[in-house]
């Protein structure tokens, strides 16, 4: 039977925390009627195909198997998993941190900038007010604190940098398209390996920030634009693409990915989005395109 006729469910566990035994998996076969599972980690990653029924069946019947166990599970098609073009969120998803926030936190505004981040983040007001409003507050900090938190403060969210290297390395093409600032993408995306970043502008002021972003603000509708753009300069289908992200500015472009990925997202995105990682660390979004472990290419040093 050819692959587009068979469906995977993929399921994936923190790496700290293996749960993902042949118990658990012959549970899952049985109750899809799939061959025998295809362990991609031991203990941490497998995945089972299935003859083309009805996926969103079949996938209630993996989570009935799997119970409460912390195991992120994504069923989809077997054919088209791997991906040629990788979008991704920056803050708290590439990185654990809201950069702003922690610009914040230097003038003791941290609470208040956190605030109004999480209500853009859920969806509850307008992205674009809502940075520009944020930005205003952080007026006369000098510009040499980025530095500063970027060495102090900021840390990569495990698997980001293996699952970017063994993206490029099978030929993919990488993009941090972010909501946040060009200070602190254009760090972060060379750390972890991106071909390009983008983000927006922080304006200054004698090597202070002026309290203004840039115009136009990069927010949900240009991280799709960006999504489309390059999908059509590298003539790829949608199903070639990957998005990931945790926020309501990345749900356009989550929705327009072949393969669209809400990584330890709010409930609005988690729940609108093609697939959701809840347990897995970065390295889950290679398991789902049938990568196993043995497959990973290890970063540059």
């Amino acid at each position: 039977m050819a692959d587009s006729l068979f469906c995977i469910a993929t399921l994936i566990s923190d790496p700290n925390r293996p749960c993902i035994d042949g118990g658990l998996l012959a549970a899952v076969a049985r109750r899809i009627d799939g061959p025998e599972p295809r362990v991609l980690r031991d203990g941490i990653a497998a995945e089972v195909a299935f003859a083309t029924g009805d996926p969103a069946e079949a996938e209630n019947a993996v989570r009935d198997a799997v119970g409460d166990r912390p195991v992120d599970i994504v069923v989809q098609a077997a054919a088209g998993r791997r991906k040629r073009l990788l979008l991704a969120d920056m803050d708290s998803t590439m990185i654990g941190q809201e950069c702003i926030d922690e610009l914040a936190d230097l003038v003791g505004l941290k609470a208040a900038v956190s605030a109004i981040t999480e209500r853009a983040m859920q969806g509850e007001i307008a992205f674009e007010p809502a940075l520009r409003e944020r930005v205003a507050l952080l007026k006369g900090l000098p510009v040499e604190v980025i530095d500063t938190i970027l060495a102090e403060r900021i840390t990569l969210t495990p698997g980001g940098r293996t699952l970017v290297a063994t993206m490029r390395a099978h030929g993919a093409y990488a993009c941090l398209v972010s909501g946040g600032f060009t200070a602190f993408t254009a760090a972060v995306g060379r750390a972890i390996g991106f071909d390009e970043d983008r983000a927006n502008r922080l304006l200054l002021a004698e090597d202070r920030l002026a309290g203004l972003v840039e115009e136009p603000i990069l927010g949900r509708e240009a991280k799709l634009a960006t999504l489309v753009e390059l999908r059509e300069r590298f003539g790829l289908e949608r199903a070639d693409v990957m998005a990931v992200g945790d926020g309501a500015n990345d749900l356009a472009m989550l929705g327009e990915a072949g393969l669209g990925v809400a990584f330890r997202a709010k409930p609005a995105v988690a729940a609108a989005a093609h697939a959701r990682v809840d347990h897995g660390d970065l390295t889950a979004l290679l398991y789902m395109q049938g990568y196993a472990a043995a497959d990973f290419v290890d970063p540059p040093a």
